[in-house]
């Protein structure tokens, strides 16, 4: 197969992830990719959050294959089946059990955004009340109204006027620096004086993924538990990218002890990046009625089949199983290396928790996280940028990376920034 930088001819301009990697791959296992001329990549993407336990683990394509084989269906709305049903009690048994969580799960539409929508839409049904309080750096997809609480002016432009019902408030961290929001938004519930409508919810991501890798503290997380708890507002995490392991615990709002009246998670649920996004609700919040909020593809029976099985392969023993304490110690790794390298006696900022980490390289002279993924590309590293311009590097490899990509890929990435920074002219 040729290749040429117009292997995108006929597909539209909004393509994004295919001009920052110009290639074209061909096969996938675990932490690696490899294009067409059989070049390796090692894998610091996992499919935006949605490959955490790497390409094509074995134990859940041979579920799939099985499934299929036997005439297992494939689509069946909202139908009971038993792919749904070996999911749920895996997800009973594994996840929300050993937490002492009681969740009703909801299927939606199989994009992250869909469980988002749905997620609002209940918390407005519930409360009788309209406004969502967002916050600066947020990404909750592109729909309308996740995008109403997507912080970000590229997102939502040509769709500003209709993007109404969200109130954006500062995140707790920020490229310009900490901010007392809990006091801010107190002041906003509290004075009937304020000008802002009582909120329905508060829509967070506990740790902003494509806002630069910042960290909502824990003590931000309990005071705002209590702040919705005394005003009847519903709290909804957004776990679409930091949840499934992503952060050391199954779910990002673990490290907090809070317990979120909702929450969204989608990428990585289905384990094998197959779409699928789920709400789960709170008993006492499920009043939805039949059909209320429905969608075509919420029963995808293959995402069901491959959730389960991971589900069963890497959480079975418990939310401080040998899995999850893996990814925390790859995590402190990751965290030691960069940590002592020169990028930061450079200026260079690092923000993270798990497997989810930001080098932030906005104070690094001459040096941009854009021309720091294309040399790590050149070397066989895929890696890409968040932040509010593209000045962070988000290095997301898959839970599962082995120790010897791991450190692979960091040498890569320690080399490219030494040898930028070096090459960065002289004041």
């Amino acid at each position: 197969m040729s290749f040429t930088n117009d292997q995108g001819a006929g597909e539209s301009q909004v393509r994004s992830y295919s001009r920052s990697f110009p290639t074209v791959f061909t096969t996938s296992k675990g932490d690696l990719l490899r294009d067409h001329d059989g070049v390796s990549y090692i894998d610091f993407l996992s499919g935006a959050g949605s490959l955490n336990y790497g390409h094509n683990p074995e134990p859940v394509k041979r579920q799939l294959i099985e499934y299929l084989e036997r005439d297992g269906l494939t689509h069946g709305l909202d139908l009971t089946t038993s792919a749904k049903l070996d999911f749920l009690h895996a997800f009973q048994s594994h996840v929300l059990r050993p937490r002492g969580l009681d969740y009703r799960v909801q299927f939606c539409s199989p994009s992250g955004t869909n469980a988002v929508e749905a997620a609002l839409k209940l918390a407005r049904l519930v409360t009788g009340r309209t406004n969502v309080i967002a916050f600066s750096g947020a990404f909750h997809g592109v729909s309308a109204g996740s995008l109403a609480a997507t912080a970000s002016d590229y997102y939502r432009a040509g769709l500003h006027g209709t993007l109404t019902g969200t109130t954006h408030l500062p995140y707790p961290d920020s490229p310009l620096g900490g901010y007392d929001t809990l006091d801010l938004l107190r002041r906003m519930v509290e004075d009937p004086n304020a000008g802002t409508p009582k909120p329905a919810a508060v829509l967070l991501e506990t740790v902003q993924g494509e806002g630069g890798v910042y960290l909502a503290p824990p003590e931000f997380l309990r005071g705002l538990r209590e702040l919705c708890d005394r005003h009847q507002i519903l709290l909804i995490v957004d776990d679409i990218q930091a949840g499934c392991g992503r952060t050391g615990r199954f779910f990002s709002f673990e490290r907090a002890g809070i317990v979120p009246d909702l929450v969204t998670l989608s990428k990585s649920i289905s384990g094998y990046g197959l779409p699928m996004a789920i709400v789960l609700i709170k008993p006492e919040y499920d009043v939805w009625r039949p059909g209320q909020h429905n969608g075509t593809f919420r029963g995808h029976q293959l995402a069901f089949v491959a959730a389960a099985a991971v589900l069963d392969e890497f959480w079975a023993d418990g939310p401080d199983g040998v899995f999850a304490a893996a990814v925390r110690a790859k995590g402190r790794e990751l965290a030691r290396r960069i940590g002592c390298s020169p990028a930061m006696d450079a200026g260079a900022r690092l923000r993270g928790v798990g497997l989810i980490w930001g080098l932030d390289l906005s104070a690094v002279r001459d040096v941009s996280a854009g021309k720091i993924s294309n040399m790590c590309f050149d070397r066989g590293l895929i890696v890409e940028t968040c932040g509010r311009n593209g000045e962070v590097i988000k290095i997301l490899p898959p839970l599962t990376i082995s120790e010897e990509h791991l450190a692979q890929g960091l040498d890569v990435l320690l080399t490219v920034l030494r040898l930028a920074i070096e090459d960065a002219p002289t004041p």
